[in-house]
């Protein structure tokens, strides 16, 4: 990638391969594993809004991410399970800047799948497909300080430490801080399901 105009965004979400999951558009037909992710508090304590408390929020919830993608605005993905096809968790990127070849990536996952490195294997696998086919060189996490596991997962993929924005989110009445995490293509490590 020579310039920012030789940037693509793609038209149509592409579907990603990981050993043990996949990651797939989201259709309105997700909205029920999405709201049990969504709306449980435990998956939902270090995110950037409240749990939701409504199925009906799900809906719309996927109308905002597919009116997001359609926009050009950010990707978010489904992490689905390849017995089922159910979605479990999700990974987005999103603040795309090609002139500078970076973006920020989020992920979250059902807590009924902690611990089986399934997060890990979803998020590295979209980051190998922003570094290898959208050609960013940089990409950034915000990490509430708290969240020791998701800092855990960055750190395996190679992500470093690069500061600490102070009291960044407000979320239902509480104050978080955002811990910036960053990584350069060269220092991606991809990982390896045992």
């Amino acid at each position: 990638m020579d310039s920012a105009a030789q940037w693509s965004f793609p038209t149509v979400m592409p579907r990603l391969e990981a050993q043990r999951v996949y990651l797939r558009a989201l259709t309105p037909a997700d909205s029920d594993d999405l709201y049990a992710v969504f709306s449980d508090p435990r998956a939902m304590r270090y995110w950037s809004s409240p749990p939701m408390t409504d199925p009906a929020q799900a809906s719309g919830y996927i109308e905002q991410i597919l009116a997001w993608f359609a926009g050009r605005g950010g990707m978010q993905w489904g992490i689905a399970s390849p017995g089922d096809d159910r979605v479990i968790g999700t990974v987005t990127l999103f603040l795309f800047s090609p002139e500078h070849r970076r973006c920020e990536v989020g992920f979250i996952l059902s807590p009924d799948r902690w611990g089986r490195g399934l997060a890990s294997e979803a998020v590295s696998r979209a980051l190998a497909w922003t570094f290898d086919t959208l050609g960013m060189e940089r990409v950034e996490a915000d990490v509430d300080p708290r969240n020791e596991p998701s800092q855990r997962l960055l750190e395996r993929l190679g992500f470093q430490h690069e500061g600490l924005m102070r009291e960044r989110w407000r979320v239902a009445g509480e104050t978080q801080d955002g811990l910036v995490m960053g990584l350069l293509r060269r220092e991606f490590t991809p990982f390896a399901a045992a």
